[in-house]
């Protein structure tokens, strides 16, 4: 994400029977496509559509397809929409189908899911020799942080060295922390033991379906077969494309996929309805809130979270501008693949927002429409606090939108909602804060590499935390021979950097009217933050959980 920077339980047979080309006995029928997304479901997702989601959909219960389609723009240079056939990066949901062909190769009996790193492959000679697969697996291997930016060109051996670098988090088995670093090191392991190539055995043993080739590699080949969704980030600007020439093992394993929705969808009902789900689906290592990771590399809610029993994956953000989300519901039989390539609702906003009703059966819900009213044009300016930070006011195509500069400001327009604590907030913004004073080897890289960019960093300053895309993220100021640069951090328990990006925008909220000078967030999804804000001629008072602030409009 943008960073500078033996087996006792049987794995089920559908891995090696259905997951490979020509497989018979599949219940999967051969990609069935209808002519259209059914008609409610349709009206549904036209609705976030035209809140902002851009993107595809596709719903399938019983293997067949309730819905396919797309919605809004996959390129803005040329005007191409989104459809059914546009390819979008997996991102993390990789995971799952590196995991699928490890699971693969120890029903072979290639490898046990009980054997150390070291032994399947000798070159890997740190801390990390000593986790198991099934440590890499369900992220216990204690292997923390990166071996360099998703577009950095790494071969397998760079990739070995710098997995070689890395110091434990923890002793493996002792705790858990999410490692795309540990399904790097799966995917050397697939390319080790398989006999072929990671990519070659990913495309004929995973990938391929008695229907045909279910998506392809993000970068380079074999690539995704259709049309690719350009990305947008925050501030709308475009984000990578896939074009980068390689080596690509900074994402091997862990996030180099690409696949169509209906691709993805099709994929997931394969694995588990062309035999038993077993080890791929099962809980396996509980983290907390009815969450659990799994051998196949998803996450297991149990029924106290939903109402009944799920699994998920998702994955997005950093440079490209693609979100992936995808969702097993057994008890309905039905799969939910969701991907977006814009930030205004991404398509993990839209799965939490719809989550609950496709689970429980239930009518989607639809966005809250904006009761409009008010000018935003008036509204334009800096806004500064009494405590030194400020508020900005843009207005775009007769929208406003708000941005906080300074760690009070965002602490009085992002309070913490939903799992996070105010108290978690500021643990993290701890972490970071040390993590960048040199508390952790990846954090002394990481200013180095902001130093070689932008000249030596004399001081680190916190900006904030905020929650967005499900994680918290500490914005901080560092000031170098080029002057302040603004960035932000998400670390686990840890210290481990998950995400950053640097330089950034200052965190921003666009606004919705809902009386005359009154605003609250256009957050259709209920995902943000609550808060509303009360403009006054040259004043806005910001009132939410953090209580009730007022900046006043110079002049």
């Amino acid at each position: 994400m943008g960073m500078l920077s033996a087996v006792r339980m049987r794995v089920p047979a559908l891995l090696i029977g259905v997951l490979v080309a020509g497989a018979a006995g599949c219940a999967v029928e051969e990609r069935p496509v209808p002519a259209q997304c059914d008609a409610t479901l349709d009206a549904v997702f036209a609705a976030w559509a035209r809140a902002g989601f851009s993107g595809a959909v596709a719903v399938s219960t019983g293997g067949r397809f309730d819905c396919l389609a797309g919605y809004g723009v996959a390129d803005d240079t040329t005007g191409a929409r989104n459809s059914a056939d546009t390819v979008f990066s997996l991102g993390s949901v990789s995971k799952v189908l590196t995991a699928t062909a490890i699971l693969q190769l120890a029903e072979a009996g290639r490898l046990s899911l009980d054997d150390r790193v070291g032994e399947l492959v000798p070159a890997v000679t740190g801390p990390a020799a000593e986790a198991t697969v099934r440590h890499l697996l369900l992220h216990t291997s204690g292997i923390d942080g990166s071996i360099g930016a998703d577009d950095e060109p790494l071969d397998r051996a760079g990739a070995i060295a710098a997995i070689n670098r890395l110091e434990p988090a923890f002793p493996p088995g002792t705790d858990d922390a999410y490692s795309n670093a540990g399904y790097t090191l799966l995917a050397i392991i697939i390319d080790t033991v398989s006999g072929k190539s990671y990519r070659d055995y990913t495309l004929q043993h995973v990938l391929t379906l008695p229907g045909g080739v279910a998506g392809g590699f993000w970068h380079g080949r074999p690539a995704a077969a259709g049309p690719v969704a350009a990305g947008y980030l925050d501030d709308g600007e475009p984000g990578r494309s896939n074009d980068f020439a390689g080596p690509y093992w900074t994402t091997e394993g862990n996030g180099s996929l690409a696949m169509t929705t209906e691709e993805l969808a099709t994929w997931t009902y394969a694995l588990f309805k062309g035999g038993p789900a077993g080890l791929a689906g099962e809980p396996g290592h509980a983290v907390g809130e009815g969450r659990s990771h799994t051998l196949g590399g998803w996450m297991a809610f149990d029924a106290s979270v939903y109402g009944l029993p799920i699994v998920a994956a998702a994955g997005g953000g950093g440079d490209v501008g693609h979100d992936t989300a995808v969702v097993w519901i057994p008890g309905r039989d039905r799969v939910i693949a969701l991907s977006s390539n814009r930030a205004v609702l991404t398509a993990e906003e839209l799965l939490a927002a719809t989550l609950p009703a496709l689970v429980a059966g239930d009518p989607l819900p639809v966005p809250t429409a904006s009761s409009g009213g008010g000018d935003p044009a008036a509204l334009a300016g800096r806004y500064r606090l009494d405590t030194g930070g400020s508020f900005q006011v843009t207005v775009a195509d007769g929208r406003a939108r708000i941005a906080a500069n300074g760690a009070d400001a965002v602490g009085v327009l992002f309070p913490p909602r939903g799992r996070f604590t105010a108290a978690d907030l500021r643990r993290h913004e701890e972490r970071v804060l040390g993590m960048l004073a040199g508390g952790t080897r990846e954090g002394r890289e990481e200013r180095e590499a902001v130093a070689d960019r932008f000249g030596p960093v004399t001081a680190v300053t916190g900006g904030g935390t905020v929650v967005a895309d499900g994680e918290m993220r500490t914005y901080v100021t560092m000031t170098t021979r080029d002057g302040p640069q603004l960035g932000w951090y998400a670390v686990d328990e840890h210290s481990t950097i998950e995400g950053a990006e640097l330089p950034t925008v200052p965190p921003a909220l666009t606004l919705a009217p809902v009386g005359a000078d009154r605003y609250r967030p256009d957050d259709p999804a209920g995902t943000g933050p609550l808060v509303t804000l009360d403009f006054d001629g040259g004043r806005v008072t910001v009132t939410g959980a953090a209580g009730t602030a007022t900046a006043q409009r110079p002049g």
